[in-house]
């Protein structure tokens, strides 16, 4: 690598202690896959699909509980 001409001239101390600060560079992670549907709406679907199954519960025994009307014969 070709090395960079700064603007600063670099010092080092003489004596104490020597900082190096780390010049921050691209990090690639790995791709996070979201789901194509939230915890949230997979829960209201589920409880929309249970209270149609009640509903249709109730129909079907509101039917079975009404009186067939008798057949006349002709």
């Amino acid at each position: 690598m070709p090395e960079v001409k700064s603007m600063f001239r670099e010092v080092l101390p003489k004596q104490g202690q020597l900082s190096v600060e780390d010049v921050p560079t691209m990090v690639l992670c790995k791709p996070k896959l979201l789901p194509l549907k939230s915890v949230t709406l997979e829960k209201l679907e589920k409880m929309q699909q249970d209270a149609q199954e009640i509903i249709k519960q109730q129909e079907l025994a509101l039917k079975e509980q009404q009186p067939q009307p008798p057949e006349r014969a002709e």
